[in-house]
């Protein structure tokens, strides 16, 4: 006999909370295999096919392409056990299921297909769970029992989601964890302590509880239509209030979703969303921005001999060595020197982390919008190794098939702004990193050599860095190594 299994959104790493759309890779009455990819979906990071854990038959599909589902949205439902229509055995129907039906358990880096390991979990006392609220945790499509009542209670409407799963015995119960409350991201748990917010009075809609963004949002924004003065979570209907506050705690939940479409396009106007990677990039600009005391330097070098040892590289045979490749050998070898420079502030512990190893971010604009893919261990490679690594990168990048590991974890970003055909910048640090060495064109100007005035190619270098791991005097220093470097090739042996 048939059993019927749902495939939610997975949890998809790095704080990403939702996905576009893109495109279906099945239809429904689709016979699919086991991790077979079933729908092309955009993220914050990259674009990626999501497999399905289950071998069967497709009964149903979720979502429009173009439509933007959160983590933990139905996606597909699988007929386990089916035969397919041509009568053939299904695929996924040679074993015993596993977790519920037949799975691979499979987990993809940054895009899991296995189910979120059970947490334990408690009932808040004092928060008993109504009769409709229960109803609307099994409401078809509308999240899991906690995150329903929740939104259900704030006049907000339900993420998509399967039913109500039963937590100690209360089904659609409110439940946080034993430990910390599960939030989405140290942003988000930032943003609710700036306005007041106590967490563990949310009802997270994401998977297992998890609180995110949006959660916060929506009692921020319930509570400031309210007129109170901290904002705080909407209290469940089963606890009493005085009817005043309960009605404009309802009203301002059910004004609440309004808001977000109620801007109208004016004449001559023309509105684009910020989302997908335009949308992830001008959040963590704007943090950046935000939080990191920057500051930037730079220096006029004098490229020619760079450029000549290059071509004769390029010249000896042998795979050819791109000049970012040698802009980035150059600032591994001057991070050896002033290691201030490729670190982190921890905020909470008031500290500055300091790292070993040289994960080197380069700014790849693409027609997604800028990104920044990371080589790992960039001290450790070589020219020829950091220019087949960089080409496979911005490939990537351009075809949008950059993974979130790709995409995360730099300590130190490359920014070749010269491509542009501008000389100089004063870039914004890749945030959570300390410092960013810009780039600028390489062109002929009249340059004094040697006592004499003669045309050679120079270079305009900008560090921009945070002040807070660093003064000037490290900076100028790692400044003037790197411009030496490009002056002079042959002090790179020093340290090879």
């Amino acid at each position: 006999m048939a059993q019927v299994l749902e495939f939610k959104l997975p949890d998809l790493g790095e704080g990403l909370t939702e996905a576009e759309i893109v495109r279906w890779l099945v239809e429904v009455g689709d016979v699919v295999a086991i991790d077979q990819p079933v729908v092309e979906v955009e993220t914050a990071k990259a674009m990626v096919e999501v497999p399905c854990p289950y071998g069967g038959v497709v009964t149903a599909r979720f979502g429009e392409e173009g439509q933007e589902l959160p983590v933990g949205a139905p996606l597909i439902t699988v007929a386990v056990g089916e035969r397919s229509p041509s009568g053939g055995a299904d695929p996924g129907a040679g074993s015993p299921p596993r977790a519920g039906g037949e799975s691979s358990g499979n987990v993809l880096v940054g895009y899991g297909t296995s189910e979120a390991p059970a947490r334990r979990r408690r009932v808040r006392p004092g928060r008993p769970v109504t009769s409709a609220s229960a109803a609307a945790g099994q409401t078809p499509g509308g999240g899991t029992g906690a995150a329903a009542t929740a939104r259900a209670d704030a006049g907000v409407p339900a993420a998509a989601g399967g039913p109500s799963v039963p937590v100690n015995g209360h089904t659609g119960g409110v439940a946080v964890d034993d430990g910390p409350v599960p939030v989405i991201s140290p942003l988000v748990r930032r943003l609710a302590r700036e306005n007041g917010l106590d967490l563990r009075e949310l009802t997270g809609s994401g998977p297992d509880g998890l609180i995110l963004r949006a959660d916060v949002e929506y009692a921020l924004r319930a509570a400031g239509r309210a007129g109170t003065a901290a904002p705080a979570a909407q209290p469940h209907a089963s606890v009493p209030q005085p009817a005043g506050a309960a009605g404009a705690a309802r009203t301002a939940g059910t004004a609440a979703p309004a808001s977000r479409s109620s801007a109208t396009t004016a004449p001559g106007e023309i509105r684009t969303p910020l989302k997908g990677v335009r949308g992830a990039v001008a959040d963590k600009l704007a943090r950046s921005r935000r939080e990191i005391p920057d500051a930037t330097c730079w220096v006029d070098a004098d490229a020619t001999e760079l450029m000549r040892a290059r071509t004769a590289m390029n010249a000896a045979g042998g795979p050819k060595i791109s000049l970012l490749a040698l802009l980035a050998r150059i600032c591994t070898a001057a991070l050896a020197r002033f290691p201030e420079l490729n670190s982190t502030v921890d905020t909470e512990a008031r500290e500055v982390v300091r790292f070993d190893h040289v994960h080197l971010g380069f700014a790849a604009q693409t027609d997604r919008g800028l990104v920044v893919p990371v080589v790992r261990d960039a001290h450790a490679r070589d020219a020829e190794s950091l220019t087949a690594e960089f080409a496979r990168l911005t490939e990537a990048g351009r075809a949008g098939t950059l993974t979130p590991a790709e995409l995360t974890g730099g300590t130190f970003t490359l920014n070749n702004y010269g491509v542009f055909g501008v000389d100089g910048s004063t870039p914004i640090i890749n945030h959570p990193e300390a410092a960013m060495l810009g780039v600028g064109r390489i062109v002929p100007k009249p340059w004094v050599h040697e006592g004499e005035l003669a045309v050679r190619q120079v270079v305009q270098l900008s560090l921009t860095f945070d002040h807070r791991v660093c003064d000037g005097g490290v900076a100028g220093g790692f400044l003037r190594y790197v411009a030496d470097c490009v002056e002079q090739p042959a002090v790179l042996l020093r340290t090879l």
